[in-house]
């Protein structure tokens, strides 16, 4: 009896190892393919201040209106951060211009790296919270709220102001995802529930 509890415990543990092993490799796995396959656009505004979010969306407009025009041929995220990178004084140049036009004399900050996100829901769109590659755009003491969206798949320009992803949103995410991050992000069912939820606990860890 005593072997046998023995090899019990022994089994229990080798099967919780496994487990743990099994969905931390699925989470970092699913993660790694979201990431590889997003690049985000991150704006953050001055202050809370209903003047400072208005003018936030301004220097959206204008850095989206003038991002839309370098991407319109894009396919590759790749290509899309190379351009950006090549734009990138452009960007500074055309949101201190929206922020002076308002009578604002704000400094702009803008960098492209790879930084932590939150969970974001785009109404049936989920992206877990995860590390991103993304252009961020700073305004003043950027302490106001964030703005977010995709610029490749270039999801920015479907749906600016609802900020809810469309069907075209959706096809552009279902052709650079593979079914099984597709469905992570946009299937509502218990078992994809909990999958993201997995996610999110081992991305919050990291």
């Amino acid at each position: 009896m005593r072997n046998f509890l023995k090899t019990f415990i022994l089994l229990s543990i080798l099967f919780a190892l496994f487990f743990t092993i099994t969905v931390y490799s699925y989470a970092t796995n699913i993660s790694e393919g979201l990431a590889e396959n997003i690049f985000r656009l991150h704006i953050l505004a001055n202050s809370d201040s209903e003047e400072d979010q208005a003018l936030k969306l301004k220097v959206r407009d204008a850095i989206l209106a003038y991002m839309e025009t370098l991407t319109i041929e894009t396919s590759d995220k790749q290509a899309v951060i190379e351009l950006s990178n090549e734009h990138i004084e452009d960007f500074k140049q055309i949101a201190e211009h929206v922020i002076q036009e308002n009578g604002y004399e704000y400094s702009v900050n803008i960098e492209i790296g790879n930084f932590y996100f939150p969970t974001k829901y785009y109404g049936n769109i989920s992206l877990p919270a995860g590390n991103y590659d993304a252009l961020k755009i700073e305004i003043g003491e950027a302490q106001g709220q964030n703005w977010w969206c995709s610029l490749f798949p270039p999801l920015c320009f479907v749906s600016v102001s609802s900020g809810v992803i469309d069907e075209k949103g959706e096809e552009y995410l279902r052709e650079n995802l593979s079914d099984e991050e597709f469905a992570i992000v946009s299937e509502d069912s218990e078992t994809v529930e909990f999958k993201f939820k997995i996610i999110e606990l081992i991305n919050s860890k990291s």
